[in-house]
């Protein structure tokens, strides 16, 4: 599979490679030789190399096309402005700041944005250098949108890239699943299951197809996936202690809310995968609410009736794997509806989880925007960075008049990376390849001359043979033989000698500089502290949510203490996800983090579900004894308890320092993570003992089988598990040594 994977990538990138080449020698010898205008050829030769080379636009061929076309009236206001600026070096400067940190923040806005953005950057870095020539605005303008034109139709008829499975398709083969094993017709491993709902992760996802937009659908359809995965992780955990398979048999008598609730949840799957293969909305969301409600009503009816006999606690925690379950459906149903419409709709309960499904497309925009400008956000460190790097690089061309001054922007632009150690291993290749490729372009305007009729022959070929190796074969030999493509193209617009190589390696080599000092100066880590920071965010965010939803249901009288604030958890969940798909980016240092912070996120989002279901479902008709009211709630500090003390052990690993073993949180008053607990996976007891049945909980299970405090120790002691693996963890990862200087060793691997 992955030779297979191999051998698609090289055809991806021979195929660009005589897009790009095609597209820009197309018009660079049409306007130069045939027009005698170099600025018109200028301009049509870089801007396919922005956009199909330097840029990593995603999707099919049509796909590319339609965003190359999208970015075109933001490239001509770009080359204007640049243009404009081209004045004066501070004006130029203080452009440069602007434009790149918003290019550089447009990720937020999906993968596409963030695709196109270095593309976008270099149009206005080419505008913005002397001369200082507005009455050439025209034919820069008019060689852009020939370049951009012509690329966009190679796009779509030359080797175009075919289309991928949208991510709606793979959903609804999931949730097809899923309905599949509820209702029976299909047996699978807890294995299978995980997997099936490991092909959601967005990673496993071309980005062209994730829903990372700030738009309702997209943001309806990524919580549709975490919904599914979520699903089928509970597939898998009721599959591996047999109570799916009691489900299914439903031969107990005290089962018949489960044999009731049970086809309904398999049913609504069905319609779900249904609704996603064809782009029709499902129906609306009160259904499963309903038929939930019937079932608790079941439930609550079988445990208060004293003519019945005592229900089995086992039922009662089989039961609870069901309702948990059944949420998870609900919350797809819901998604799925939003998705395939896409328009606003009435308010939704939980209004924090759905709040999107009645915000307006602007609202959506400015949260999503305004959400990631703090410090907290990698988002926001990556487009400072880049910012201040090209803002440096432009004073310092500037300032010190260097020939080709551009040339340093594209060296910060091309090897800036979100870790210092990853810059430095950038740099010392590109500047290698460099000197190399100076050295062969030297010869080759010597050996040449004044001879453009031989580099309009070179130029094309060198074109394709550069765009094609340098992928293939790294960093360097994509910088040496692109500053061979620069020596043949620039020789033909005006007179050159081989010290135009000179003024090449001198520009790569100062804008190397400038983009490394930025680099140690702007979050030099990269993603690799802020994962901590945020992941300890979210779980003192977390903490105060499990000690209320205990609380809110142990009330007196009932319903007397609202339910526990999600949003700024959720807010909390949103920039932790940020730097972890950052971080798993990152080549890993040297005595690097080995947390699984995958768990931590998954635990987290357990907690917000949590919170927000067992109010809603399970609030008693009448108070609970006394007895197990303070049960319960004792055993929710504990476990709040936990997430505090790994939110301390974040802040420990990031300041250095080392945890103690089985010290315990004045926060909470639960047990250290103990020998032979289950291991970081997931998967089962480590070797020796298997996991105790409450890892942590040195309490009974609950005192009465009352639905209410039978789903709420299953929540409880399912967090537990979680919590304890990933405190295991931390507590054995390597420590950073505080003090230690920085290492410029090149990292062992991702």
């Amino acid at each position: 599979m992955r030779a297979e994977s191999s051998r698609a990538e090289r055809a991806q990138i021979v195929h660009r490679s005589l897009r790009v080449t095609l597209a820009a020698a197309a018009g660079f010898y049409t306007f130069l030789y045939g027009l005698d205008e170099p600025l018109l050829a200028l301009y049509s030769l870089f801007a396919p190399i922005a956009l199909g080379l330097l840029s990593s636009v995603p999707g099919s061929g049509r796909q590319r096309a339609a965003v190359m076309l999208k970015a075109l009236p933001v490239g001509l206001v770009l080359v204007t402005l640049g243009t404009v600026l081209a004045v004066e070096t501070w004006a130029a400067v203080l452009g440069m700041l602007v434009v790149g940190f918003v290019l550089a923040y447009a990720a937020v806005a999906g993968p596409r944005p963030a695709g196109v953005a270095p593309g976008l950057q270099l149009f206005y870095i080419l505008a913005c250098f002397p001369p200082y020539a507005p009455d050439t605005l025209g034919l820069r303008l008019a060689g852009l949108t020939t370049g951009v034109l012509l690329l966009a139709l190679c796009e779509v008829f030359l080797l175009p890239q075919p289309p991928g499975e949208t991510y709606r398709h793979s959903l609804a083969r999931a949730v097809a699943t899923a309905g599949d094993v509820l209702a029976g017709r299909t047996v699978l491993t807890p294995e299978a299951l995980r997997a099936e709902g490991a092909r959601l992760r967005l990673s496993n996802v071309p980005p062209a197809e994730r829903p990372a937009g700030p738009r309702r659908a997209d943001r309806a359809l990524s919580q549709a996936g975490t919904a599914a995965r979520r699903l089928l992780e509970q597939l898998a955990h009721l599959t591996e202690t047999g109570q799916l398979r009691d489900l299914l048999r439903a031969a107990d008598r005290t089962d018949s809310p489960a044999r009731w609730l049970l086809p309904r949840v398999a049913g609504r799957c069905g319609e779900c995968a249904e609704g996603l293969r064809t782009g029709r909305a499902v129906p609306g969301p009160r259904g499963l609410d309903e038929a939930i409600g019937a079932f608790q009503d079941m439930r609550v009816r079988q445990t208060a009736d004293p003519a019945a006999d005592e229900v089995p606690v086992p039922v009662l925690r089989r039961q609870a794997g069901l309702l948990a379950a059944a949420e998870s459906v609900r919350v797809l149903e819901i998604s799925v509806r939003v998705a395939l419409d896409g328009r606003r709709t009435p308010p939704i309960e939980p209004r924090e989880l759905f709040w999107y499904t009645e915000a307006s497309a602007p609202r959506l925009w400015l949260r999503r925007l305004v959400g990631n400008m703090t410090p907290r956000s990698v988002q926001f460190h990556n487009a400072v960075r880049i910012a201040l790097a090209l803002g440096a690089a432009r004073l310092v061309a500037g300032a010190l008049d260097l020939t080709h001054g551009f040339w340093v922007l594209l060296a910060v632009l091309t090897l800036s990376r979100t870790t210092v150690g990853e810059t430095w291993t950038a740099i010392r290749a590109a500047v290698a390849g460099n000197l190399v490729g100076a050295v062969a372009a030297g010869a080759l305007l010597i050996t040449v001359g004044q001879r453009t009729d031989t580099d309009a022959v070179l130029l094309a070929p060198g074109m394709l043979i550069a765009f094609a190796l340098g992928p293939l074969l790294g960093i360097a030999w994509a910088q040496g033989l692109f500053t061979l493509v620069v020596a043949t193209a620039f020789a033909q617009i005006a007179p050159a000698s081989w010290q135009l190589a000179e003024a090449r390696i001198v520009d790569v080599v100062t804008g190397s500089a400038i983009g490394l000092l930025c680099g140690l100066l702007a979050w030099p880590a990269g993603a690799r502290r802020e994962v901590r920071r945020t992941m300890a965010g979210l779980l003192r965010a977390c903490g105060p949510l499990i000690e209320g939803t205990a609380t809110t249901l142990t009330a007196v009288p009932p319903g007397s203490a609202p339910p526990a604030q999600t949003l700024p958890a959720l807010h909390r969940l949103r920039l932790a996800e940020s730097a972890y798909a950052q971080f798993r980016s990152e080549p890993a240092p040297e005595g690097s983090s080995g947390a699984d912070w995958h768990a931590l996120l998954i635990a987290a989002h357990q907690i917000l579900l949590g919170a927000q279901w067992l109010p809603r479902f399970d609030l008693p008709g009448r108070a609970l004894p006394p007895d197990a009211a303070e049960w319960a709630r004792a055993d929710a500090r504990t476990v709040a308890g936990r997430t505090y003390r790994l939110a301390e052990l974040c802040v420990e690993g990031d300041r250095g320092g080392s945890a103690v073993a089985g010290e315990e949180s004045a926060a909470g008053g639960g047990a250290s993570a103990m020998a032979g607990e289950e291991s970081p996976a997931g998967g089962g007891a480590s070797a020796g003992s298997p996991a105790p049945e409450r890892p942590g909980l040195s309490r009974p299970p609950p005192p009465l089988p009352l639905p209410t405090l039978v789903d709420l120790d299953s929540w409880l002691t399912s967090l537990t598990r979680q919590l304890s693996r990933a405190e295991a963890d931390l507590r054995t990862e390597p420590r950073a040594r505080s003090g230690r200087p920085m290492s410029f060793r090149r990292p062992a691997g991702p």
